[in-house]
């Protein structure tokens, strides 16, 4: 307990004696709110100084603060590319992805029955221009079952593009029109298409001719 206070003869109040024990405990005090005082300007210049680059990150106010876990906002998915597009592994990797989506549902809820009117190819990986028609129908599948793509998203994808596609891939005269046109009679054969044009080939064989090198001398070209 601390000593009493009195006046001095002249009115001067005389020093107040604190025991040594409650000194050194009074000090300490000081001494701690004083590091608390430090640590939390520490934290404030922290947080002025480097804002959250990301809404989520700024939802989350004591992200920085130590002890606290932290966030990582997960990384976007890549854009989708044309299958055609792709190459290696990453190309055989979406095309066995197509292949589960064609053979698993496409076919089996859309495919109807193979006739002329309507062939089908059991090999149609071979046709890169049926792969090509076949993943875009198959985006256009996922970006309309969404829920952001409203009630009404399934039925812009039957119009606009599931009536389309299949128009194209099973007409009788379209690409797999010289394959399977019986089921009892599976076929495969890959239609020719129209050569390169003239303009390339004579690129092409300006370019062959140069990397072969000048004729040997005496030698006619």
């Amino acid at each position: 307990m601390s000593e009493s206070a009195e006046p001095r003869h002249g009115g001067e109040i005389e020093p107040v004696r604190l025991p040594e024990g409650d000194l050194e405990s009074i000090e300490a005090s000081v001494r701690k709110l004083l590091d608390q005082s430090a640590e939390q300007a520490r934290m404030i210049d922290t947080l002025a100084s480097a804002p959250p680059a990301d809404p989520m990150a700024a939802s989350m106010p004591f992200a920085g603060f130590p002890g606290m876990p932290s966030y990582a906002a997960p990384a976007p998915p890549p854009d989708p590319k044309p299958i055609l597009e792709l190459e290696g592994e990453e190309f055989e990797d979406e095309l066995a992805a197509l292949t589960d989506w064609v053979d698993d549902h496409l076919m089996d809820v859309y495919g109807a029955e193979i006739t002329t009117a309507a062939p089908w190819c059991d090999q149609w990986q071979e046709h890169l221009d049926v792969v090509a028609w076949l993943h875009a129908l198959w985006l256009a599948y996922q970006q309309h079952k969404d829920p952001e793509a409203g009630l009404s998203g399934m039925a812009v994808w039957h119009r606009d593009y599931l009536t389309h596609c299949l128009a194209y891939v099973r007409a009788p005269g379209g690409p797999l029109s010289a394959c399977q046109t019986d089921p009892e009679r599976p076929e495969h054969r890959l239609l020719r298409g129209p050569g390169p044009s003239a303009k390339s080939a004579a690129r092409d064989a300006e370019t062959q001719q140069t990397d072969a090198g000048p004729s040997p001398v005496g030698v006619a070209t």
